[in-house]
């Protein structure tokens, strides 16, 4: 890690983080369109918008910090040289999530 100060991304990450969670909490009580990967792990519409809001956020929070998420892999070849990035599961136990496991 360098020596760049991140204490003042601590309260927008939040914000961001809290609205990732509606995101996700509107399709909690619904049927849910489940797709697999081809890991075969499950996919659905939370896991997608909830990413693709997510690096949205980060990337105009700033933009000097790459993104790398379970849903968006980048290659090895490119993400070896990053000295730092934000690692992002959106929606951490889709499979629970999909069950409805509160």
């Amino acid at each position: 890690m360098n020596d760049k100060n991140f204490d003042h991304l601590l309260q927008p990450i939040c914000k961001i983080a809290v609205q990732a969670g509606s995101i996700i909490n509107k399709y909690y009580k619904i049927n849910k369109d489940v797709s697999f990967k081809e890991d075969k792990s499950p996919l659905t519409k939370a896991d997608l918008e909830s990413n693709k809001f997510i690096i949205q956020s980060l990337i105009e929070l700033d933009s000097s910090i790459p993104v790398l998420t379970e849903e968006s892999l980048v290659e090895w070849s490119v993400r070896k040289h990053w000295s730092q990035y934000w690692l992002v599961d959106p929606l951490d136990g889709t499979k629970e999530f999909i069950n409805q496991n509160d």
